[in-house]
């Protein structure tokens, strides 16, 4: 089985390179932009090029679905870059190849404001798909970079499905019927995204949670099978949002970035301006043998678990790294 999370934006260290090791975590998509722009995009990929220089017996970048099963035979994690805004490309669709290029393989369309090319989870009116949008999607389905939709908003994601010739992620969000949160997702939204084929990974986010940080195992795992209910077992995985070690001060550079003198505090009061306490049982790297075990629990076949661990992203990496017809 091979285990893959698809979202995490960690405060990086050897040591939670050690735990992905020491929790079997074949590959890992990791976030190397909230509102950096091209250039700061790139020393961010230049710091990663030092971790992967200093830590070789750990982790290498990651560019197709054969390099996850190539972590699974070398006991390493394969490192997937991605952004949440579509800011490091500005206003230039030729940076959409160049930073495919580079690396990249996931772009949301929006973090939770209006973009150039969507609108985001927190504006007051949807207007979906720019004209800026639609290029965009057209060259990154070209290019192999996944469309994400995990900030957006209703209609822009639906028309991010519909319009994608290739299938979209979710990355890291839950179904609003268990957690009314303003990111987690509509039941229409889950069912066109399965139906497109699509991929929804389940978030451990405590604000995306019901009950947040004292969420359970066993209601983690029920809100899990309701949605495979719903769009299927083939069509979910794990996308933590995994923040380990970083500081409070790295939440306002996720929600406020420079297009505010405000503290946004996200999802609707000071209290949350921090983040909050992981649930007890899934904290770092080494606990998603806890996942896999509450899916059991919950009646999961071992093929189903399997998928949910990370074979049902496999297929998708496969299917979506690569250049169209090419």
């Amino acid at each position: 089985m091979h285990v893959i999370d698809c979202l995490q934006y960690c405060n990086w260290s050897e040591k939670i390179f050690q735990q992905m090791r020491e929790g079997g975590v074949d590959a890992v998509h990791v976030t190397i932009a909230y509102h950096e722009n091209f250039r700061e995009m790139v020393a961010n990929v230049e710091q990663w090029n030092r971790w992967f220089e200093r830590y070789p017996e750990l982790i290498f970048q990651g560019r197709t679905g054969d390099d996850v099963r190539r972590a699974r035979r070398e006991g390493r994690t394969a490192i997937f870059f991605g952004f949440q805004n579509p800011s490091p490309i500005e206003d230039d669709i030729g940076l959409v190849e160049i930073c495919h290029t580079l690396g990249a393989r996931f772009m949301q369309l929006t973090y939770n404001n209006q973009s150039l090319l969507a609108t985001g989870c927190y504006e007051e009116e949807d207007t979906g798909l720019t004209r800026m949008g639609r290029t965009v999607v057209a060259e990154m389905n070209r290019v192999g970079l996944v469309v994400d939709m995990s900030h957006s908003a209703e209609r822009s994601t639906l028309e991010a499905i519909e319009f994608s010739t290739r299938p979209i992620a979710i990355t890291h969000a839950n179904p609003a019927f268990w957690h009314p949160a303003r990111r987690n997702k509509s039941d229409e939204v889950l069912r066109a995204l399965a139906e497109s084929g699509g991929m929804l990974g389940f978030s451990l986010y405590p604000h995306h949670l019901k009950d947040k940080s004292d969420c359970t195992l066993d209601g983690f795992c029920e809100m899990i099978a309701r949605t495979a209910e719903m769009m299927g077992p083939e069509r979910i995985g794990i996308g933590t949002d995994l923040c380990q070690d970083q500081p409070d001060s790295i939440v306002e550079w996720m929600r406020v970035g420079r297009w505010t003198k405000e503290v946004d505090y996200g999802e609707g009061s000071a209290a949350n301006a921090g983040f909050p306490p992981m649930p007890e049982w899934f904290t770092d790297n080494r606990h998603f043998g806890n996942v896999a075990d509450g899916l059991a629990a919950q009646g999961f076949a071992a093929a189903e678990i399997e998928g949910i661990m990370g074979e049902n992203w496999l297929a998708f990496f496969d299917a979506g790294f690569g250049v169209a017809n090419g």
